[in-house]
């Protein structure tokens, strides 16, 4: 932008630096910098210059300068170093690896004409990594029409570190499927497969992760390597070495700091080496890896063009200085939403000739602003132009970011941001991909030796996949094992039919017989019982719906006023929320919303601004937490936000006097009380309400059964909203099967980073180097302990390992008042370290505790292990946690999922997904209640919700009465052969999605999908999607099974079938005595055909039958 760089070049100075920063290697120094303006300066000193870099002391720093530089030049890359120590165990390893190979892949593809900035902090210059050219060697290039070996590929992709999976999930894997390759290459945001034709490429697309369908074709793509290449000693190079000594120019922010930071990270890391050696910890020591020492990367510095910034003139350590200059600037003054004040001093700089610069994060933030300056008699003009430069005395108003102004008093030349006039940070948004709901597999993978659940059969063991020939004809059959012996084999187009059994306890189900009643009587009871549910439900529900719940008025001008307060911006997801929810309130249905987002998504502003609309009306709100802490805190907030307005908002818990409690209460029953906020106490008998309009739940997933049951009594014809990170499975479930509405808040708020996790084995030394770390960036640090016997001691060997750290303990044993004062001096920062139970999980905010240990974290359910993780990095800081388990200790299967799970999820907002996981762990608990719990067990989750979805929609009156299978048996090849899927998790999933074929279109779409994922389609496949098709024809016209012996067909009926018999005669001799009608019980038809051709195809079998299922079709009433 012209109209910042131009005035620079009134200066004198500038004007030297511009001839003689590229004359001679060494550093110049310019003092007198502040914030913003060393971006400014960087910016203008490095036009001109092909390669740039920055080099800062700390990631908020870089990440700052990234934000600002990247409104300036497009072309900026931020570069992420390596966590020295940890990051064998980081789960995010991959993620870090991408970014750091994305700015490779920039620096290696650079154009010529092309310049680059690259922003990075000191500590990424001390690691080794593999010169330039061996990357390059490790490079691949896929062209459509390039032919080439297909294993040699696969090995290549093996070594440049890409894992082999059987469907691929996330970067730097990758997946072969006959001639087709699933590649997930780190710098692409999205994977691609290629398509092979013989050995030549036929072609290349993207897909999508979640549904593994195509995006978009490409002509070629690039493949870097995916994990860090093995080096021999003594041939790693710095990240320095990668930009060309006489095309580059660097810039140190604060010289002195860099020298710091990289001592300190140096330090950190020859201390944990000793460490490491000494206790002969091998394996962890040879993950350490090739270090630079700080002499080293100085003197690579020295070698090199430089300009280093400082606020005061000060010495540059070991940096060869060339020559000082000292420019006079300064920081702006905040306005803090004074507009008042702004114009003011806008018109005093007019006045005096300044040429000033407004820069505002929205483009149409920055209109309105030039607007609202001309209303105060401000001729100011609004400009994208970037070639447009500013003349005294006039007032640009442009679309940009700056975290704060400057200005250069010699120059008269000023620039303010919007953070000057409005105080708060409103950041720029990141597009964000959209979400379209996790499709839920149905519990998915099956593995040998799984319990399943046959809908006619009963439960048993899967046994695999076996093909079997009868009667010349080959089909695919899966075989499952039952009690006594008993083995069913039953075709895969029927595996609609069955379910895995998930339970919610680890104990083994009972087996079921072959060929006995028990399996029916269960399945009757079973029955039984959801139909009363699923009518308690539908009342229930029905009764919500039909009663006319308040209807609130639209939006008022408070309303408008109140959310202007907020002093974040909304994501888009919460603006989407917030809206659904008003519409709720505003139309006469009881609202019933679930909120799921992750926490410190904004949850509570949804609520606070559903509260607020209610209080509006007169109505009053109860806002119900699980703990006391966390009530206090909600209750800060709510007094925070609604203070300018005439709301009372009252809190109910331990923390408050008997005396306060029992005036709290009265109150509420004469209407005084406008919102009030409290555990369960609020639930109490003696709590009444004036009027109740709104009622707010959070953490939905601490209260137990029993509350809830109350809660049901509290919210007959009450709106309600329930806020929760992880829903339990029961509630997830109910949303899902339609009978309550959900918002998912999926979006990251802006400036939040992801959690840094690690998973690891438990040793003192790693504890010590993890804690040591955060306090030594002035952090405070949780370490989770979950047994009260022996927490002393574990907060005793902690001291001892960090023993200048304040170490407390807290555990929810201990009395409030101790409890309290523990947590106050936690929050208030007089504790560095506190080993605490889980009562931390549920919602504390303390945006400076930004490590978490997690000890025996095997030991804890997945939403538990979420929320933990969640309490830390609620802030811009990068937060770290650890989850250890005991050394040596197998962990359980069910362990060892969660860890997986919450390994595979660390990105932000994948809450609902650990949901969708943990519901598989654990199976859904009672949907209403305790009595279900046992008919749950006995038939499986997946069978359960099942009949329930069928109960619910036979009571709503969407479903007839009538629920019967229909299966199909034709003499034809159709399977699917190994050769087109040879991954057997996979194959059983697309049996069981083609067995749910219901029309035509669901046929289509299928038969694209693995065209697209697997490659051309074989007969046989063709065959078992035209079986597929005639089923559900079948099912329509009321018919049960078809099944085909030699050349006689069996058509059989379902008993209720809708005929009318008058019709039946006719049918029967437009096919001239080849079709006969038996009425036995229940009736069917014989067809047989009198003579056999020798060449009669498949088709024409197909074909026949289809005839036939439409003409008994067309007997129906």
């Amino acid at each position: 932008m012209k109209a910042l760089t131009v005035p620079l070049t009134e200066l004198a100075d500038y004007q030297e630096m511009i001839r003689i920063r590229t004359k001679e290697y060494g550093v110049l120094q310019i003092t007198g910098c502040v914030n913003s303006q060393k971006t400014h300066l960087m910016y203008a000193l490095g036009q001109g210059i092909r390669f740039r870099l920055g080099i800062y002391s700390s990631d908020e720093k870089a990440k700052q300068a990234y934000e600002e530089h990247r409104f300036l030049e497009e072309n900026t890359y931020y570069y992420p170093a390596k966590d020295l120590l940890f990051y064998h165990a980081d789960i995010k390893g991959k993620y870090l690896l991408s970014q750091r190979m994305e700015v490779v892949r920039a620096l290696m593809e650079l154009e010529e004409e092309r310049e680059i900035t690259v922003l990075t902090t000191a500590d990424a210059l001390l690691d080794g990594l593999p010169p330039m050219k061996k990357l390059a060697k490790y490079k691949e290039q896929i062209a459509v029409g390039d032919t080439l070996d297909f294993t040699e590929l696969q090995e290549e992709l093996v070594s440049m570190g890409y894992e082999r999976e059987a469907e691929i999930a996330g970067p730097g894997q990758f997946a072969v499927r006959g001639g087709i390759l699933d590649l997930y290459p780190l710098t692409e945001e999205f994977p691609i497969r290629v398509e092979l034709w013989g050995d030549e490429v036929d072609s290349i697309r993207s897909f999508d992760v979640e549904s593994q369908r195509s995006i978009e074709n490409l002509q070629s793509a690039v493949i870097y390597p995916a994990a860090e290449l093995e080096l021999e000693q003594g041939e790693h190079a710095s990240f320095l070495d990668y930009f060309p000594k006489e095309e580059t120019l660097m810039f140190l922010d604060e010289p002195i700091r860099l020298l710091e930071r990289m001592d300190e990270a140096e330090e950190e890391y020859r201390e944990s080496l000793k460490n490491r050696e000494a206790m002969e910890m091998e394996a962890e020591t040879a993950a350490l890896s090739q270090v630079f020492s700080v002499e080293e990367v100085t003197a690579k510095i020295n070698r090199r063009y430089g300009i280093a910034f400082t606020m005061l003139e000060s010495k540059c350590g070991n940096f060869h200085l060339r020559k000082t200059y000292s420019i006079q600037t300064k920081s702006v003054n905040p306005y803090n939403n004074s507009f008042e004040m702004l114009t003011r001093d806008l018109k005093r700089l007019k006045r005096s000739g300044y040429r000033v610069v407004l820069l505002s994060g929205s483009r149409t933030r920055s209109k309105r602003l030039a607007e609202d300056l001309r209303d105060y008699d401000l001729s100011s003009f609004y400009s994208e132009d970037a070639d447009r430069e500013v003349q005294e005395g006039e007032i640009l108003v442009s679309y940009g970011h700056v975290t704060e102004g400057y200005e250069y008093p010699m120059l008269k030349f000023m620039v303010i941001s919007e953070t000057d006039i409005f105080g708060r940070k409103k950041r720029k948004k990141k597009r964000h991909k959209t979400y379209s709901g996790q499709k839920i597999q149905d519990f998915s993978e099956l593995k040998v030796g799984d319990y399943v659940v046959h809908e006619n059969h009963g439960l048993g063991i899967y046994e695999g996949i076996e093909k079997i020939q009868v009667d010349k004809v080959t089909k695919d059959y899966m075989k499952i094992s039952y009690a006594g012996g008993g083995a069913l084999y039953i075709l895969a187009t029927q595996l609609d039919l069955i379910q895995k059994y998930a339970g919610s306890d680890a104990k083994k189900p009972k087996l079921n017989k072959l060929g006995t009643s028990q399996w029916t009587k269960t399945k009757s009871q079973v029955k039984h019982a959801v139909k009363l549910v699923a009518k308690d439900l539908v009342e229930l529900y029905a009764a919500r719906q039909e009663a006319d719940g308040y209807m609130y008025e639209p939006d008022t001008v408070w309303q408008k006023e109140f959310e202007e307060m907020f002093p974040f911006e909304e994501t888009e997801d919460q603006l989407q929320a917030i809206e659904d929810t008003k519409r709720d309130m505003e139309s006469h249905k009881i609202m019933d919303r679930l909120v799921c987002g992750d926490v410190g998504y904004g949850k509570t502003e949804i609520a606070i601004r559903a509260a607020f609309k209610a209080v509006q009306e007169g109505k009053q709100v109860v806002y119900l937490v699980p703990t006391t802490i966390l009530a206090q805190q909600h209750y800060n907030t709510f007094v925070q936000r609604m203070k300018d307005f005439p709301v009372r908002v009252d809190l109910l818990c331990r923390f408050k006097t008997s005396a306060e409690q029992k005036k709290t209460v009265e109150d509420l029953k004469k209407g005084l009380v406008d919102v009030v906020i409290g555990t369960h106490r609020v639930l109490s008998k003696d709590v009444e309400y004036k009027d109740l309009g709104l009622l707010i739940i959070d953490e939905e997933q601490r209260f137990g059964v029993a509350h809830k049951e109350k809660i049901k009594k509290l919210k007959e014809n009450v709106d309600v909203l329930t806020l929760t990170a992880t829903p339990i499975p029961r509630t997830l479930h109910m949303s899902l099967i339609g009978i309550r509405d959900m918002s998912v808040l999926e979006e990251a708020p802006i400036d939040r980073m992801p959690i840094q996790t690690y998973v690891m084995e438990y040793n003192e030394e790693m504890v010590r180097e993890a804690i040591e770390r955060e306090l030594s960036r002035d952090g405070q640090v949780y370490y989770v302990y979950n047994r009260v016997s022996d927490i002393a001691d574990v907060a005793g060997r902690v001291q001892q390992l960090v023993p200048d750290a304040v170490v407390s303990y807290a555990h929810g044993q201990m009395n409030e008042r101790q409890l309290e004062n523990i947590m106050c001096d936690f929050i208030n920062g007089d504790i560095d370290v506190l080993v605490s139970t889980t009562i931390i999980e549920t919602g504390l905010d303390i945006s400076n505790a930004n490590t978490m240990i997690i000890h025996d974290a095997d030991r804890m359910g997945l939403s538990q292990l979420y929320q933990l993780r969640g309490r830390v990095g609620r802030s811009n800081r990068m937060a770290y946690a650890f989850l250890l388990y005991r050394k040596d200790k197998l962990l359980k299967e069910v362990a060892e999922k969660r860890l997986a799970a919450i390994r595979e999820f660390t990105d932000l907002g994948s809450g609902i997904k650990i949901a969708m996981r943990d519901l598989e762990i654990r199976g859904a608990g009672n949907l209403l209640g305790a009595e279900q719990h046992g008919h749950m067990e006995a038939v499986g989750y997946d069978l359960y919700c099942k009949m329930l979805g069928e109960a619910v929609r036979q009571e709503k009156g969407e479903l007839d009465e009538d629920i019967f299978t229909t299966t199909m048996d034709l003499n034809l090849d159709a399977y699917i052969p190994d050769s087109y899927i040879p991954n057997e998790y996979q194959k059983l999933d697309i049996y069981k999605r083609i067995a749910g074929i219901e029309n035509e279109e669901e046929m289509d779409d299928m038969l694209e999908e693995l065209i697209d994922r697997f490659g051309d389609i074989p007969r046989k496949v063709q065959q078992l999607l035209n079986i597929a098709g005639l089923k559900a024809l079948a099912h329509s016209a009321y018919v049960t099974s078809v099944e085909q012996k030699e050349n006689t067909f069996r058509i059989q009926m379902y008993e209720k079938a809708k005929v009318k018999p008058e019709k039946i005669p006719g049918l029967i001799e437009a096919y001239r005595g080849s079709l006969v009608f038996k009425m036995e019980n229940p009736p069917y038809f014989l067809y047989e055909k009198k003579y056999r051709n020798k060449k009669e195809k498949d088709e024409d079998i197909l074909e026949l039958v289809k005839k036939l299922l439409n003409d008994i079709k067309s007997l129906l009433e």
